[in-house]
């Protein structure tokens, strides 16, 4: 089974990866920090497993390297977790200037031009499996979400007509709205750790979607903390 999983240095996209290098799949793993990424590389399986590529997935060039040493190595990809975000608060009337450009280069464009590059060896494999990332904040505007909440949206869009597009080739895709999910971006927050997600649910639930009959696709995967959104 290979994997690719984008933004897995921490957080969702870590203990997504952690689950399936669990499951004994070959990883393709990326972050923008070189050696922070060839460690959780070496912690999921090493070099025989795991390909742990630093990249920067708001550029295009590094999105296309990163595509291409994947498919130097691998003929077929079961699975792809487009997982790779920032988060930068902020109204539109009042946010910086330069605020939707980052979002969506990281948000929607690392999804979409990394997606359109894996296309052709996701397609060779039967039942496999594309997700999507997205957040609450992709299906309701919020106060503080601006620029990220528009890209949320919009990513929510590009998965929307991807579904569409491969339903003939057997592939399924998936959309997935985490509520607040307990990363180090909330650590100094002083919210308590019990009253947000574990990344680990968010894991749980990809893989379990997964391993589903290639004849089902759970098309959105809304999921918030028991005691609502923060």
């Amino acid at each position: 089974m290979n994997v690719v999983v984008t933004g897995a240095s921490k957080g969702i996209g870590f203990a997504i990866a952690q689950k399936f290098a669990g499951e004994g799949a070959n990883l393709a793993i990326c972050s923008r920090n070189e050696k922070e990424i060839a460690q959780i590389g070496e912690q999921l399986g090493g070099a025989e497993r795991v390909l742990a590529i630093p990249t920067d997935m708001s550029k295009k060039e590094d999105v296309a390297n990163f595509a291409s040493q994947i498919l130097d190595q691998w003929q077929t990809i079961d699975v792809l977790v487009n997982n790779a975000g920032s988060f930068v608060p902020g109204n539109i009337h009042d946010e910086p200037d330069g605020n939707l450009e980052l979002m969506i280069n990281t948000n929607l464009y690392s999804a979409y031009y990394l997606t359109r590059a894996l296309l052709p060896a996701i397609t060779k494999q039967k039942g496999s499996y594309i997700f999507n990332i997205s957040s609450v904040a992709g299906l309701q505007a919020y106060n503080g979400g601006g620029s990220y909440s528009i890209s949320k949206f919009a990513l929510s869009g590009f998965s929307k007509n991807l579904r569409h597009e491969l339903i003939e080739k057997n592939v399924r895709v998936s959309t997935v709205y985490p509520g607040a999910v307990y990363t180090a971006s909330w650590d100094g927050s002083g919210i308590d750790e019990n009253r947000i997600m574990p990344a680990t649910d968010i894991a749980n639930v990809i893989w379990n979607s997964y391993k589903m009959s290639d004849r089902t696709v759970v098309e959105d995967i809304v999921l918030r903390p028991q005691l609502g959104d923060l």
